[in-house]
């Protein structure tokens, strides 16, 4: 299958880095500092159908920093967040070990380490696409009560905006072998494999965040694919990334705009 074929290429293309447990590692810092959250009109529209409902028990997959994790945290719900990274999940230890209702667990899709048919809704923001498919589905199915859904969910960048085409090219310039792997596994083909004969809802939501000069670097470092800042690579990339804010901002900051897309369902097999 076309999605099993990009799968096995992007976990190639990382392999030489640790794969995807390690390949975040290093950039925590540039994480926590510029990725988006995720806009209140998502759960509003979770809720509306279904999936998250007012005592849902939540376990955020691929939890990374917990910005998900602390949207769900916000609204009362408890959550367990899954990361298999040891420093991603400290990060997210750090945020968040004060709110109630939260608490973390190492592990990953294919092995939550959580208990059978313990949670509501499993969710997975920015991570599906590091899945083994079938492996991710049977464990998805394990640890989820009867009738609880799975909501797959992304902050995806517009490729019409101007801002976004031109990030685009910088990051086909640095990015290599390991973005060209990413981008043909982005294509989502898993996504109807992993969910099967299950109904599938989507929800499309819009969705921005504005970034000073610091945190607009720290957004495209944060990219798994992105050199080393550290590195010669990394130096050359940094000078690209200065010149492109200059050329988007706007009384010191550019605006990043977003769709923000999920698909919610059962998966059927």
């Amino acid at each position: 299958m076309a999605s099993s074929s990009t799968e096995a290429a992007l976990h190639a293309a990382y392999a030489s880095r640790g794969g995807s447990q390690a390949v975040f590692a290093p950039k925590v810092a540039d994480y926590v500092a510029s990725r988006p959250d995720y806009p209140q009109a998502l759960f509003d529209r979770l809720t509306e159908l279904g999936a998250l409902s007012p005592n849902a028990r939540i376990a955020d997959i691929g939890a990374g920093t917990g910005l998900l994790t602390a949207g769900l945290l916000a609204r009362g719900h408890e959550v367990v967040a899954v990361e298999p990274n040891d420093a991603m999940r400290a990060a997210a230890d750090a945020l968040l070990h004060d709110r109630p209702g939260y608490r973390s667990v190492a592990g990953s899709a294919e092995t939550t380490n959580l208990p059978p048919a313990s949670v509501d809704l499993v969710t997975a923001a920015q991570a599906f696409h590091w899945f083994v498919v079938d492996r991710t589905r049977a464990e998805f199915l394990r640890v989820l009560a009867t009738n609880g859904q799975v909501a797959l969910i992304w902050n995806d960048r517009l490729p019409d905006d101007p801002l976004q085409r031109a990030i685009a090219v910088l990051f086909r310039r640095h990015g290599g072998s390991e973005r060209a792997a990413l981008t043909a596994h982005e294509e989502r083909l898993g996504v109807q494999d992993f969910y099967g004969r299950g109904r599938i809802e989507q929800i499309d939501v819009p969705h921005e965040q504005r970034l000073g000069r610091a945190g607009f670097a720290a957004l495209l470092f944060s990219r798994s694919y992105m050199p080393p800042r550290a590195s010669a690579a990394g130096t050359t990339a940094e000078h690209d990334v200065d010149a492109l804010f200059d050329a988007h901002a706007e009384d010191g900051a550019v605006v990043v705009r977003y769709r923000t897309i999920a698909y919610v369902g059962r998966p059927v097999i």
